[in-house]
């Protein structure tokens, strides 16, 4: 077998404002294997500044995997622990390759076009007015859960924009969860959670930063907004140290990202721990493009995950790869009829 990487920037529409700063493109690796008859292909969507891998050593580490593929998935997975989005780029160029088609990852009744995705639809941040024309567009495109990210702006200005949106729609019509992402570093958090749990929130993700889970134990104790784990479990590896992060803090949800924490069968560990201890859980991509978009939707349907998924970053690149997903009235699908554009793919050298 031969394996190949290709890096790829994509570049987004408009730029993406979070609590960490504003993102205007994003890089990320395409590992593509051959056998000389089929062909697979993986993303490695490492994400700077919140992946955990040293970027310092990736490329290398891509190289010796590409030189190494015939060792294996299993060995190449064991080798990769410090590089989670390495691995979740050959967990899927392995089933990639190894599918009915290169790009039948996990088939299901979604992958063949019969069922559908729920999922969130993202409100970047920016001025409110700008997130508030957002807000108007998810609601005309038929999002019932309208997730928005917070905590960069005035938390007054922040909770007269969800006061507003909750003021027209109760709980059963719009469901509203935030993403604080860590942002809510002052000696006051358990009162803005407070403010926040009156609005009839869904949740709240990482409200204060990763790593100090005495406090986070303390606010997920104390707090009526139920409070989901996202970077959280972000650089955490082996099985006793995810299940003593779960026992401590006690969340009351965890949110998955593959490319983030050591792709598919990491995230199986997540799911069986939360489940476990009656922890809730949803998956949710991490700006790949549309390969691992495509795999991630696929594994998630598969795992039958309750309440909208966070899925909806595929329209957001001006250079994406051109899949047959579709977002419409809030569902994520796929049409197996439809092709896949692969002028962004170098498939020819790998045959």
């Amino acid at each position: 077998m031969k394996a190949h990487v290709q890096k790829h920037r994509l570049v987004f529409k408009k730029p993406g404002g979070t609590s960490r700063g504003v993102l205007h493109h994003k890089d990320t690796y395409f590992l593509t294997l051959t056998d000389g008859v089929h062909w697979g292909v993986g993303e490695c969507g490492v994400f700077e500044g919140l992946s955990p891998e040293n970027m310092a050593h990736y490329p290398d580490h891509l190289d010796w995997v590409c030189q190494n593929i015939d060792r294996g998935l299993a060995s190449l997975l064991a080798a990769s622990e410090a590089f989670p989005s390495i691995q979740m780029g050959m967990e899927t160029a392995f089933r990639s390759i190894h599918g009915e088609d290169s790009f039948a990852i996990f088939p299901s009744l979604f992958s063949s076009g019969a069922d559908k995705i729920a999922i969130n639809g993202l409100i970047w941040m920016g001025p409110i007015e700008t997130m508030s024309q957002q807000i108007e567009q998810r609601l005309e495109e038929g999002f019932d859960c309208i997730k928005l990210k917070i905590g960069a702006l005035d938390f007054a200005a922040e909770l007269a924009l969800i006061k507003g949106l909750r003021s027209r729609f109760s709980a059963s019509e719009i469901t509203i969860r935030v993403d604080a992402n860590g942002a809510y570093t002052d000696d006051a958090p358990l009162e803005k959670l407070k403010r926040l749990s009156e609005l009839d929130l869904h949740s709240i993700e990482q409200p204060i930063a990763q790593g100090h889970w005495d406090q986070m134990a303390e606010l997920c104790e104390r707090t009526d907004l139920p409070i989901a784990l996202d970077e959280e479990l972000i650089g955490i590896i082996g099985l006793d140290q995810k299940r003593k992060m779960l026992q401590t803090i006690k969340p009351q949800y965890i949110i998955l990202k593959p490319s983030l924490i050591g792709g598919f069968s990491a995230s199986d560990q997540w799911i069986e721990l939360a489940q476990s201890q009656d922890i809730g859980w949803w998956v949710t991509s991490a700006l790949e493009s549309n390969i691992g978009l495509n795999a991630i939707a696929q594994y998630t349907y598969t795992k039958q995950a309750l309440g909208p998924q966070g899925l909806g970053t595929g329209s957001l690149f001006a250079n994406n790869i051109d899949a047959p997903l579709r977002v419409e009235k809030g569902y994520l699908s796929y049409d197996p009829h439809a092709d896949w554009s692969l002028q962004h793919l170098n498939i020819p050298t790998c045959l």
